[in-house]
């Protein structure tokens, strides 16, 4: 990936979105030949020259001051995931380094303990190119389209753009796919040295239109807390609530668990699966831990 490249079309798109009458600019009528903000107009709300910030859309963002970021941030009514991306953005630019293979990531055994003892919640530990590297049974048996393939680590991306089956597995498929790549799109501003990221991102843009055209749009997102539906061939519809949270611990791990709402059908329906994932086991049929 080319952090310049990045740099310059993320801040070109941000500038895309807001009008001046957003930014509480005057507007003087006439046919404006860019959607939304001029980079002077950016430069004025910023408070720098037009010159340099010209300079910094263009990708150089070598020695800008934290305060200088923070006025862009403003200037661009940037939210929180899209600031913290542009912090990413300067930060790599001024360290630099050269694409390399992580090495794997290792699983310790307390975290899979953890995972095990939440009998009640699907619940696993992804890293930052989605890939599943620890899952406890519930959290498989959510899973099983996914599990069904070969391939380990399940990665989350690729099943969603490359298997036929997420389209019926998630039910809101669209907004489904804008938080997958905006989640490795707020990744690769974090780590974008990773190869084994770079790979997966040029396999996928490379394999799916629908990957290729989100990922042009340098969207990005925190992912904490939200409400996520399924359809699963077992059980049916479920809407689970879950909460995406950091293992200090373990850099770049992040552990995601999933509950639902007492004295509801998913209620009955993630208790029903718990019974399916038990029996599943008791026929000799483990959960393949990852």
């Amino acid at each position: 990936m080319d952090s310049r490249d990045d740099v310059r079309e993320f801040l070109a798109t941000r500038r895309a979105k807001i009008t001046p009458a957003q930014a509480g600019l005057p507007n003087y009528g006439g046919t404006r030949r860019v959607p939304g903000l001029r980079r002077a107009e950016v430069a004025l709300l910023a408070g720098v020259s037009p010159d340099y910030y010209t300079r910094l859309e263009r990708g150089n963002l070598t020695g800008v001051s934290d305060s200088v970021l923070e006025a862009i941030a403003r200037a661009l009514q940037l939210d929180d995931a899209e600031r913290e991306h542009l912090f990413d953005l300067a930060r790599a630019a001024n360290t630099g380094s050269r694409p390399r293979k992580r090495p794997v990531q290792q699983i310790r055994p307390g975290i899979q303990q953890l995972l095990d003892a939440m009998t009640d919640a699907p619940a696993f530990v992804r890293n930052g190119r989605l890939d599943i590297l620890a899952i406890n049974p519930l959290g498989q048996a959510l899973y099983a389209p996914a599990f069904d393939a070969p391939a380990r680590p399940v990665n989350l991306a690729r099943f969603r753009f490359l298997d036929p089956r997420a389209l019926g597995f998630y039910p809101d498929w669209d907004d489904s796919a804008n938080v997958t790549v905006n989640l490795l799109r707020t990744e690769a501003g974090r780590d974008p040295y990773n190869k084994d990221l770079t790979d997966l991102v040029g396999e996928l843009s490379t394999r799916s239109d629908d990957f290729r055209t989100r990922w042009a749009a340098h969207n990005v997102r925190l992912h904490q807390t939200g409400t996520k539906r399924f359809r699963h061939p077992a059980v049916g519809e479920l809407v689970l609530h879950f909460e995406a949270m950091p293992l200090p611990a373990d850099p770049g791990l992040t552990l995601t668990a999933y509950s639902a709402e007492p004295s509801t059908p998913s209620y009955d329906g993630l208790r029903l699966l718990a019974s399916w994932a038990a029996t599943d086991q008791a026929v000799g049929q483990p959960a393949d831990q990852t």
